[in-house]
C-alpha cells in the first residue's frame, strides 16, 4: 500500500501546478455555517501568495470579513491514476486598493493567457472604475495538502 508521504507533491511541482492551472475552487463559510463554494481565475502574487479578485460586494467577501478562514482547492487530471492537487486551508487577507487590485488582474491575465507579468503600477495611475468596485483576496496558508496520483505503483 502506497503512503501519503510518498504520493504528495514536491515543492516544485506544487509550484508549477499553481502556474499552469487556470481555476481554483475557493470555499469560505456562509451565514448559514455551510461552505460557500466558487470557482475563480487567480494567480501567485509578487510575495508568492494565491491571490484573486472579487467585486467588493461578493459573498465571499461578506463570509471571510465575518470569518477569515478559507480552504482553496486545484486538481488536475481526468483519469484516478492522473489526478494531482492541492488543498490549502489558510486566512484571507481582504485588500481594498485599487492599484493592488488592477495589479492582481494583470497578473491573473498574464498567466492565463501566457503573457509577461505585469510590474506594479506606478504611484500616480489612474486606475480603470472596475478597479475600486473589486478587491483582492491574498491567501495566507495554515496547511498544505498535495497529492499526485501517478506515483502509486
Amino acid at each position: 500500500m502506497t503512503s501519503r508521504n510518498s504520493i504528495e507533491l514536491s515543492e516544485e511541482d506544487q509550484q508549477e501546478l499553481l502556474a499552469n492551472a487556470q481555476t481554483l475552487q475557493v470555499a469560505s463559510l456562509g451565514p448559514n455555517g455551510w461552505p460557500h463554494m466558487v470557482p475563480m481565475w487567480f494567480a501567485v502574487d509578487d510575495e508568492g501568495l494565491i491571490s484573486f479578485t472579487t467585486y467588493g460586494t461578493s459573498q465571499k467577501v461578506v463570509n471571510l470579513e465575518r470569518d477569515p478562514r478559507i480552504t482553496v482547492l486545484l486538481e488536475t487530471g481526468t483519469a484516478y491514476n492522473e489526478l494531482r492537487g492541492i488543498a490549502i486551508e489558510g486566512e484571507a487577507e481582504i485588500v481594498r486598493d485599487p492599484a493592488t487590485t488592477f495589479h492582481t488582474r494583470g497578473l491573473i491575465g498574464a498567466k492565463n493567457e501566457g503573457g509577461p507579468r505585469p510590474e506594479k503600477p506606478a504611484a500616480g495611475t489612474e486606475f480603470p472604475s472596475w478597479a475600486s468596485k473589486r478587491v483582492t483576496i491574498r491567501v495566507h496558508p495554515k496547511r498544505t495538502r498535495s497529492w499526485d496520483h501517478r506515483k502509486i505503483g
